[in-house]
């Protein structure tokens, strides 16, 4: 805000000395600008003096040309005049100046007009600072509030046609961000608790392995009979933690994110249209050739968000571990679906690890030195089950194809 405030008073600084300078030369001008009269009294002398007799009529600001011939009022008649001595005789010279010498019209229309589009620029400085400058200073903070964990604090509603949605998106953001640190919070309470259950459950059997191997070691169970019971017994132990072990197994590899999916109907169009703006500058810098085939458009049902996010999951996939030369998108439909289907070059993953590549954590033997969690493809297609969809890869000629199955409505 306050650089922006010693911007307003630089302009009106500046628009006063222009004013000022303008006023300067103009009055300058004035001053130095001979006026019509004179310039008439002058062509007078001149003809006097060469002997003509010029007529009074013929000039616009000259009224009477006399010669002294002795009478009084030659000197004290009222109006402006000169008098010449030309060729030994006395001539006086009558004119009217026409309002030449306080000719100030332009220079006030020019004070006028400037003023006007001083207070114009001011008025639109100021509807910029209430506007615009103001509303993005009150959330400049926010991003960094949101780096330091300080989540509680709602944005104030503005009514903002220029930064109301933007702060609307922010504040779901921080809510967004506030839910996500409660749920690990609450998951790792529940880990914490599953942990210390399972270190629980484990001891006791554990104990009572460890009692009979030492038992059996020490030759305590001398009788052949109670060998085979304590083995049994050691058999029977080892099964419930097995059993615990595989309860963790199964609980390890169940669904572990949640995903909130808005179903409703929207058109093709809307998702390819964003998808294309953004990738086709996106890629025109690091030279991919990026395109979009023909398609026909049509009603889709589903949440258009997360099916934006599906594509570009999968795009991002096809830049990372594509050649780079070109990645495509093609449309085809198939009874009431219509099918999406990305395509890029320099697939170098091998066919034997392509029905693992939707399991969560995997990554290909492709993946080299690119980071990753290997989620993208998980979260793909978690979201298209949510949206009655479906997604599969195939591989062909040395290109991936990605293809994404969308519900059309009923």
């Amino acid at each position: 805000m306050k650089g922006f405030d010693r911007i307003i008073a630089a302009v009106l600084l500046i628009a006063a000395a222009v004013i000022a300078a303008l006023n300067i030369v103009m009055l300058k001008s004035e001053k130095l600008s001979v006026p019509l009269y004179k310039v008439e009294i002058s062509r007078v002398e001149r003809e006097l003096s060469a002997g003509a007799e010029p007529d009074a009529a013929d000039y616009p600001h000259i009224s009477s040309i006399r010669l002294y011939d002795g009478s009084e009022d030659f000197y004290n008649a009222d109006g402006r005049y000169v008098i010449r001595s030309i060729n030994g005789s006395l001539y006086r010279i009558d004119y009217s100046d026409g309002g030449q010498e306080n000719n100030y019209a332009p220079l006030v229309i020019m004070n006028v007009f400037s003023a006007t589009l001083v207070l114009m620029t001011l008025a639109l400085l100021l509807y910029i600072r209430r506007r615009i400058v103001k509303p993005f200073n009150d959330i400049s903070e926010l991003p960094e509030q949101l780096a330091k964990g300080n989540l509680a604090l709602p944005l104030k509603e503005q009514k903002s046609r220029y930064f109301g949605k933007f702060i609307w998106g922010l504040d779901m953001l921080r809510s967004e961000l506030e839910h996500s640190r409660q749920r690990e919070l609450e998951y790792a309470r529940n880990e914490k608790t599953f942990l210390l259950s399972l270190s629980h459950d484990i001891k006791t059997p554990l104990s009572a392995i460890k009692l009979y191997s030492k038992a059996l070691s020490k030759g305590i169970y001398s009788d052949g009979e109670e060998q085979r019971s304590a083995a049994d017994s050691i058999n029977g132990k080892a099964d419930e933690i097995e059993k615990i072990v595989n309860e963790l197994s199964s609980n390890l590899s169940s669904d572990f994110m949640e995903f909130t999916v808005n179903c409703t109907e929207f058109y093709l169009s809307d998702v390819i249209g964003r998808i294309e703006r953004y990738y086709f500058d996106k890629l025109s810098v690091t030279g991919t050739d990026f395109s979009t085939g023909s398609y026909s458009d049509c009603l889709l049902s589903g949440d258009p968000d997360r099916l934006e996010e599906v594509l570009q999951n999968i795009i991002e996939n096809a830049v990372k571990y594509g050649d780079g030369r070109s990645i495509s998108l093609s449309f085809s439909d198939e009874e009431d679906c219509r099918l999406i289907t990305v395509t890029n070059t320099g697939c170098t993953l091998p066919d034997t690890e392509l029905p693992h590549i939707f399991d969560s954590f995997w990554r290909g033997s492709n993946t080299g030195s690119q980071q990753g969690s290997g989620l993208g493809l998980y979260i793909c297609r978690r979201l298209m089950a949510l949206m009655k969809g479906d997604i599969y890869a195939e591989t062909s000629d040395g290109c991936m194809n990605m293809t994404v199955v969308c519900r059309k409505p009923l």
